[in-house]
């Protein structure tokens, strides 16, 4: 598939502005972060975040430009792996609920030389509800990858005329506990933090010490 590989260090921020590689090329990028930060999607009010808690925490609040809940990163926690396509592009589809298909079946294949069996991939728009739409690992994009009811690889997509940006996350291991302590009260329930906690435990696959880009890299020789 002729892939460059690409990565960059930084503040979420930093990390989360559209910088296009420099050749019109497909290419994985792998993103880390220097410090922890909860990045909520373009259209989440600030209100879906307890703004106290994150500050008394440490916890960087960003937004991104593309769609969907928050997600908290944590360096070392997870592993944040951009896939870039220029325009005219093979794999290019101007049909957004279908254009990550091909990306979650290639997650699919990737974890499944690693022994992770009973995948499936999201296909159709996207299921939230209104916890979802407050954090990312509770709803259903299309694209996105799934192990039972539990999210395995989070994706959402910018596209401009000349690039598509796919961002993925997937989890080495979830912080439940502090995520739950940065979400706002949901409206209308009042969800203890514990009982968050363990409900976001339950939808959040861990991949543990996988090393997940050198499975992709095989893949996408």
């Amino acid at each position: 598939m002729n892939w460059a590989f690409e990565h960059l260090h930084g503040s979420a921020a930093t990390l989360h502005e559209f910088t296009p590689p420099l050749l019109p090329r497909r290419t994985l990028r792998t993103l880390e972060v220097d410090s922890a930060a909860v990045v909520i999607g373009s259209s989440q009010p600030n209100s879906d975040i307890d703004l106290r808690c994150a500050d008394s925490t440490g916890v960087e609040v960003v937004r991104r430009r593309s769609g969907g809940g928050a997600v908290l990163l944590v360096p070392g926690n997870h592993e944040w792996i951009d896939f870039w396509l220029p325009a005219g592009d093979a794999l290019w589809r101007d049909d957004v609920v279908g254009a990550a298909e091909w990306l979650g079946e290639l997650f699919v294949s990737a974890l499944g030389d690693a022994g992770i069996d009973d995948l499936s991939v999201h296909r159709g728009p996207a299921s939230n509800d209104a916890l979802s739409r407050k954090v990312c690992f509770l709803g259903r994009g299309p694209g996105e990858v799934f192990c039972g009811e539990k999210k395995v690889v989070g994706l959402s997509q910018r596209r401009t005329r000349d690039w598509i940006r796919f961002q993925t996350i997937v989890h080495r291991r979830f912080s439940a506990e502090q995520t739950a302590g940065l979400i706002a009260v949901f409206p209308g329930a009042d969800v203890p933090v514990d009982d968050m906690a363990q409900r976001l435990q339950s939808r959040v696959f861990e991949i543990g010490d996988l090393v997940l880009l050198d499975v992709l890299r095989l893949r996408l020789r």
